[in-house]
């Protein structure tokens, strides 16, 4: 009996964390390696979301006036950065992500790394991008 109780339960903890992106995650600056942000990942239907949350560093213009799309003007805090990622195998793909700071959008990937993500912002290939690390945030 106690081996069927710690199988289960230890299958609905692998089952519940297994690439879970869903949360709090603390951007850091590229540039300064300071924390920057706090992005709330989120899902809608079969899809993956994500917002500006909080801002640890005030930025020189707190609207997105170089976004290009809906997002013009719009202010960063609360803007939805992350649109339409979907999970495959251990990663989520598909999706776009825009830096407000430029106001660029390039296409995502994530992938989780214990208590980190690699996100992955890149044009046309992958090879052509960059990775910032994201941190948990309890």
């Amino acid at each position: 009996m106690r081996k069927l109780v710690l199988t289960f339960i230890l299958s609905f903890v692998g089952v519940f964390s297994f690439a879970q992106i869903e949360g709090k995650w603390k951007t850091i600056d590229d540039e300064t390696k300071q924390a920057k942000s706090i992005v709330e990942i989120y899902k809608k239907g079969d899809q993956y979301y994500g917002k500006v949350s909080q801002l640890l560093i005030k930025p020189a213009n707190p609207n997105c006036v170089d976004c290009k799309d809906d997002r013009k003007n719009k202010p960063i805090l609360g803007m939805e950065i992350i649109r339409g990622l979907k999970k495959d195998g251990d990663e989520f793909t598909g999706g776009t992500i825009t830096d407000p700071k430029t106001g660029k959008t390039y296409k995502c990937t994530i992938k989780k790394d214990g208590d980190n993500l690699n996100v992955r912002g890149y044009l046309g290939f992958s090879l052509l991008g960059r990775t910032q690390t994201w941190h948990k945030v309890n």
